[in-house]
């Protein structure tokens, strides 16, 4: 396919850098994101003339894709960047969306089946790879018309594990990469998927020259898949790449402290922080605090039955301690989802209502979504809770110690992909151990004012290694960009 655009630098997403609501008078409202793919665009300058390729994930985006007449979005909505957004036919995109990449891939790579009963390869889920291809190839033409000649194309994540190959049938001549935010499943796990599923996700992906991880585990994880499914010696030669083999990288993105230290200190911030102290209560309370999306592999269930057990094991720390606890709906399509974010309300109350007294509620729960009460709380925290089934990074884990105002003592699963860069300095557990989380939390709790300082100072440190800017600059340098 002959490239129609000249852009040397290109990114590709499920979600782009802007989501657009349209408004009963018809006009559209644009809303920007943020997060590590919006500072590492900034991080190449206006002049390195980058597009970034995104699908259109609602009535409202697609809309300002018929205004702008498949091309690319006005650059006074896109806060300057080259944005060009694809107008995929919608039941393809709630097929490929939440059919496979949700229901299924995030199932394989978070190992969350419940394995009795799912999960159930038939002909519904042949028709639904059907989309999700559909919708890679739809990225894959887009980047091929977009790029110039040699461009460097970095693929994001899961939705796409198809595209890297995709395009390179297309435009052999351009250098890919494709990064995974996810874990990735073992072997023995993998292999839940039928066989040319997963030999095709695989392949998918070596389409690229440089395939990068979050982790060592996870890009360990999926040498071991290529080589029991696609066979030995692959990546490390392959030659169906048409690009001398694929390298495999570690790019362990870490939070963004500049713009952390200076967000939770606006003014906003600072009223959060006096709202929750009111809910908080009580002179000198403790606060155990995590910030999740209610993502089933986020454990927010089993970190409230950890806290019950605090409360029962060590009946001292009853009415000197809270549980902050802010738990935003995620993917609330999906029944499953909606069921696990009810149930972590049911937890809550129960505790509240077996522990609570007329001065104290022992867990604070907020779900409405609040990034400036969530700066409040990280700036509050004693001790952040952070204990993932299975986690690629967990950026939470990086940011509270960043903000952290006296320091906190982070409790972290071995699960989580930051246990990597920050399980030396962290209390590591077992998520699955309700019993060793709530020891940890009584030892968090206890941890001398000192060492928790230095400890948190030290995580911090470790958390801004890569900073979002330096992560996608080190995706391009892998690929001589």
């Amino acid at each position: 396919m002959a490239s129609t655009g000249g852009a040397e630098v290109l990114v590709a997403s499920n979600r782009g850098p802007v989501s657009y609501d349209l408004r009963e008078d018809g006009s559209l409202h644009a809303r920007r994101g943020g997060g590590g793919l919006v500072s590492g665009l900034s991080a190449i300058g206006p002049d390195a003339n980058a597009v970034w390729v995104c699908a259109a994930l609602g009535d409202g985006d697609r809309e300002a894709v018929r205004r702008a007449e498949g091309g690319r979005l006005p650059t006074g909505d896109t806060g300057g960047q080259q944005v060009r957004m694809l107008d995929i036919d919608a039941d393809v995109f709630a097929d490929a969306y939440n059919g496979i990449a949700n229901s299924v891939l995030w199932f394989v790579h978070h190992m969350l089946y419940q394995t009795p009963l799912e999960p159930v390869f038939d002909a519904e889920f042949r028709r639904q790879w059907g989309s999700y291809q559909a919708y890679n190839q739809a990225f894959a033409e887009a980047l091929a018309q977009e790029a110039g000649q040699g461009a460097v194309v970095v693929i994001q994540d899961y939705h796409l594990a198809l595209a890297p190959r995709m395009l390179r049938r297309l435009r052999p001549d351009l250098r890919i990469g494709h990064f995974s935010h996810t874990p990735w499943a073992p072997p023995d796990y993998f292999r839940l998927l039928p066989d040319d599923i997963a030999a095709e996700l695989l392949s998918g992906i070596l389409g690229a020259d440089h395939a990068a991880f979050l982790t060592r585990r996870w890009a360990d994880a999926f040498v071991d898949c290529c080589h029991t499914v696609l066979g030995p010696g692959i990546p490390a030669a392959d030659p169906a790449s048409g690009s001398g083999g694929t390298r495999i990288g570690v790019h362990g993105l870490g939070a963004d402290a500049d713009f952390l230290r200076k967000r939770s200190h606006e003014p906003d911030v600072d009223e959060r922080m006096r709202a929750l102290r009111e809910e908080i209560g009580g002179e000198g309370r403790k606060t155990i605090v995590r910030v999740d999306r209610t993502e089933l592999s986020k454990n927010i269930v089993r970190g409230l039955l950890a806290y019950r057990q605090l409360l029962d094991d060590h009946p001292e720390w009853r009415e000197r301690v809270v549980h902050v606890a802010f738990a935003y709906p995620s993917r609330q399509d999906l029944s499953v989802y909606r069921d696990y974010t009810a149930e972590v309300q049911r937890v809550a109350d129960e505790i509240n209502a077996a522990y609570g007294t007329a001065g104290w509620t022992p867990v604070v729960l907020h779900v409405k979504d609040d990034f400036a009460r969530s700066l409040a709380a990280y700036r509050l925290a004693d001790v952040a809770l952070v204990n993932p089934i299975r986690d690629g990074m967990n950026l939470v884990a990086k940011e509270i110690p960043v903000v952290s105002d006296e320091g906190c003592v982070l409790v972290l699963s071995r699960e989580a992909g930051a246990y990597e860069e920050l399980g030396e300095d962290a209390v590591v557990v077992n998520p699955y151990d309700i019993g060793g989380t709530a020891e940890a939390l009584a030892l968090a709790l206890a941890m001398p004012a000192e060492e928790r300082a230095e400890r948190c100072k030290r995580l911090a440190e470790a958390a801004t290694a890569l900073p979002p800017a330096r992560w996608f600059l080190e995706q391009l340098g892998a690929l001589g960009g």
